[in-house]
This record gives structure tokens, sequence and C-alpha cells, in this order.
């Protein structure tokens, strides 16, 4: 292991530009549940029948509370060191971007925790699936910070947009909606730019964001992983670190 660490020790700090792709993984430790499973189940609904734009066309009650009994819940975990430790690493390291799958906002927490105020990073800190504390109305498309408490009385009490009126939902992209072309592209622009593809907690199965480091890879850059199992990102990693990431990213980025 030790070997392994100064090997992607040395690795980041050659390079000029790093890209880092987080996961589920990376909030594990800060209890946020995937949702996904026999552990991930609510009311005996799946995520794949909730998070839809049909099923919010269908029944927008049954989806905003779920989404309410989640934002509730992710607003009660706190960032992990490993959130604490990349966002330290962002300050640091102006050309580093940070990629996350992640839609719990426990990154850009962690960076406003670390600089104690408005960061100027949100460019850098890339939520490719959107993230639950935010609102987007479904007809103007306005974006909004969302109240944590939801009122899922009924129908007429679900947020509103203050612009327009119309249907508030969550700032999320859903099964079988495309990825925000500008976010998506900058994520593909920096992994191209980067020497370093930094991959934490995820199995770089979900695409097209698993696209990341594939993308570094091509360009002629090293892959290092954390991880605490061997996922398909290992075979062609120059480092692949297996533990948690609470412990290992902070050993990695700041010793």
């Amino acid at each position: 292991m030790t070997d392994g660490v100064d090997r992607a020790r040395d690795l980041l700090a050659r390079a000029r530009r790093v890209v880092v792709l987080t996961g589920a993984g990376v909030s594990a430790e800060s209890g946020v549940p995937t949702f996904r499973g026999s552990q991930g189940l609510w009311r005996s609904h799946r995520p794949e029948d909730l998070a839809t734009p049909e099923a919010f066309a269908r029944d927008p009650l049954l989806v905003w509370e779920w989404y309410a009994w989640r934002r509730s819940f992710i607003a009660r975990c706190e960032p992990n060191p490993a959130h604490t430790a990349l966002a330290r690493y962002l300050a640091d390291h102006p050309t580093a971007t940070l990629v996350t799958q992640n839609v719990d906002g426990l990154h850009q927490r962690a960076a406003r925790a670390v600089r104690g105020a408005d960061t100027g990073d949100a460019d850098r800190v890339l939520e490719v699936h959107g993230a639950i504390h935010r609102d987007r109305c479904s007809s103007c498309g306005l974006r909004a910070v969302g109240a944590e408490a939801i009122d899922t009385s009924t129908p007429q009490t679900l947020p509103r947009c203050a612009s327009c009126g119309g249907a508030l939902r969550p700032d999320v992209v859903w099964f079988g909606e495309a990825l925000d072309e500008a976010v998506i592209g900058a994520a593909f622009r920096a992994a191209r730019e980067a020497e370093v593809c930094l991959v934490v907690g995820t199995s770089g199965v979900v695409y097209p964001a698993a696209s990341v480091p594939e993308i570094t890879r091509a360009s002629g850059g090293s892959v290092v992983e954390v991880n605490p199992e061997e996922t398909p990102l290992t075979r062609y990693a120059a480092v692949s670190l297996r533990g948690p990431a609470g412990s290992l990213v902070p050993h990695l980025l700041h010793g």
C-alpha cells in the first residue's frame, strides 16, 4: 500500500492538470445511502420508478414526497475527510477540476467550509447529475436553492416557480434524461487536458460520466483509483488503492 500511495503522490505532484471523478463511495462514510437495493427501498418503490419525467407527470406528489425525504436525510449528513481533503486540494490547485456523479452537494459544502464563504470554484466542481438541494422549473427552467422542508400534504402545496408559477422539480437528472451539455462538456474538456485522473468511490460503469478516466487515459494521462474493491477501472489504472475514501484520500493528497 505504501508503494502505491507513494507512486500516486508522485503522479499527482508531477501533473500540471488533474481531474477528479467521484461517485457514491466518497459519500458512504457521511451516511449517504445509495437508495438502491434492499437498503434503498422507500415505501416499496424503486428509484427507477420514481426518478423519471413520466413519474413526475403522473404523480408529482409521490415523487416530491420521496425527494423531500431524501433531501431532509441528506441535509443531516456532513462532509467527511475525503470531501474536505478534495476541497483543500482544489483550493490549493487552481487548474484542478472535480467531476462528481453525486447529487448530495457535499463537495460544495466542504468547499464552503474550507474557504469560509462563497468559494468561487463552482465552475471547477461539476455536478453532472445535478443537485438534490436545488429546484428547477419544469416550464421556464429557472434554477434556485430549494427549501429543505417540502409541504407534500396536497398537490396544491407543492413548490411552484417564483418567476412563472410553473411546477418546480428537483434539479437532478432523471432516468431517460440527457445530461446538461455544458456540464458534461466541461468535464470532458478537463479530462482531455488532465495528466492524471483521480477516481474516488465509483465503479466507472455509469456513462457518460464513466468516460472521464477513459478520456484522460486516451489523451496520454494516468488513472489513479481509490476504491474498497476492484472495479472495471482497475485493469488500466496506473495505481489502484484499496480502502475507504475517508482515510485514503487525505493521506494521498495531504500526507
